[in-house]
């Protein structure tokens, strides 16, 4: 019996199909999930979301929400869900550069300090998907 997985953003439905296996980045750590899972709710951290079905995997970058585990399907409510292929990589890497350099300096216009180390770990996590899934010339779901 597959899994039905749906990641959802506040602008859209990211994410819907029968998955074999979900991992997911929770607050402390990664979490596993695979059809019959125990009923769960759990807050997701920053990181990446990796769906495995059939021999393909696929790599989100997550950012902050809820997920919801019941022994048929995962739901993913996510502040932002971005798949591997639609990742602008530059884009990503100049939000690293800012963040770090604000980090550097101790001066972050409009924001703190703790906004700048967010928006870095979000970067980080969008660069490394990106990254990722250009190494391993996926193409994007059509």
């Amino acid at each position: 019996m597959p899994l039905h997985l749906e990641i959802v953003t506040p602008e859209r439905l990211a994410y819907s199909d029968e998955v074999d296996m979900v991992l997911v980045p929770g607050i402390e750590g990664e979490l596993g999930i695979l059809p019959h899972h125990t009923p769960l709710a759990s807050l997701l951290g920053v990181g990446e979301l990796r769906i495995r079905k059939g021999g393909d995997e696929e790599s989100f970058a997550i950012v902050g929400g809820f997920l919801q585990v019941r022994p048929d399907k995962v739901v993913v409510m996510a502040e932002t869900a971005e798949i591997g292929g639609e990742i602008d990589l530059e884009r990503a890497q100049k939000a690293r550069e800012e963040a770090e350099r604000a980090l550097a300096t101790g001066y972050v216009e409009g924001a703190d300090l703790s906004a700048a180390r967010a928006e870095l770990q979000r970067a980080l996590v969008r660069i490394r998907v990106a990254e990722s899934h250009r190494r391993e010339g996926r193409r994007p779901r059509g």
